[in-house]
């Protein structure tokens, strides 16, 4: 579902450039420029739903760019994801400037990067889901195209409001959403948080979202982003003899023009 949002990567470092490149083309379609002028022309021909780029680079750099596209028409509703330092995020540039979605701090870790923009990523594509839903059709995807947590981190970042129907087998779980909030869930004889915690453990399956689907009851007693913390923290917690016993994966690394 991710896969099919356009993401534009702009950055000068070769290195950084490959890294982040083949980290996020299992997320997206991955198109990647060295520089501004390059980016202009292949977001001209081809516009992306998501630009990603770094705001230091000779020539043109990365607010330029940004402002480039904005006056566009075909481009000016991308969504814009700026790598910079602490110190150029704070000084240069404004969290309040409308025309930038997300910061990603640099030096960065590739996995936490990838994670953050895969964040934006999912929301694009559940803006793309939505939108199609609006004709009337109830959408259908797999867990292994978006997990559980993606789903609801997502529908939290677009405030929107659904019924989440999640099935595993002959178990199925149903998630009512308004505004991004869960505000109730049901899975067989379990309901509100401990519905929720439950579920967060399934890895396949498949979900149905339906924009029209209402309830009036409130069964869960805490926000999304805690339903979804207190839950990661008992799978970690259930997870932990297992993690140990065996080696850790690959080593993050850290990034940096």
């Amino acid at each position: 579902m991710a896969a099919s949002v356009k993401l534009l990567l702009v950055e000068d470092n070769p290195m950084v450039l490959s890294m982040l490149s083949g980290a996020l083309a299992p997320l997206a379609k991955v198109t990647s420029a060295t520089d501004g002028a390059d980016a202009l022309l292949k977001a001209a021909d081809d516009p992306p739903d998501l630009l990603v780029t770094d705001y230091r680079m000779p020539g043109m750099d990365g607010r330029q760019l940004v402002e480039s596209l904005k006056r566009r028409p075909r481009t000016a509703g991308v969504s814009v994801i700026l790598l910079a330092t602490k110190a150029d995020i704070s000084e240069k540039l404004s969290t309040a400037d409308h025309a930038i979605d997300e910061f990603v701090e640099k030096p960065f870790f590739l996995k936490e990067a990838t994670q953050r923009i895969k964040r934006v990523i999912d929301k694009i594509a559940l803006e793309k889901m939505a939108k199609a839903a609006s004709s009337g059709g109830i959408l259908r995807g797999s867990l292994l195209q978006m997990n559980v947590i993606d789903l609801v981190q997502s529908l939290e970042m677009g405030r929107k409001s659904c019924a989440l129907t999640l099935t595993y087998q002959a178990d199925k779980c149903e998630l009512y959403i308004v505004e991004g909030q869960v505000t109730h869930a049901a899975y067989g004889p379990l309901s509100g948080d401990q519905a929720v915690f439950k579920v967060l453990r399934w890895t396949d399956g498949s979900f149905q979202i339906d924009f029209e689907g209402k309830t009036t009851r409130q069964t869960t007693t805490l926000n999304t982003q805690g339903l979804l913390m207190e839950g990661l923290r008992l799978l970690d917690e259930a997870k932990r003899d297992e993690a140990a016993s065996h080696a850790e994966g690959e080593d993050d690394v850290l990034l940096d023009s």
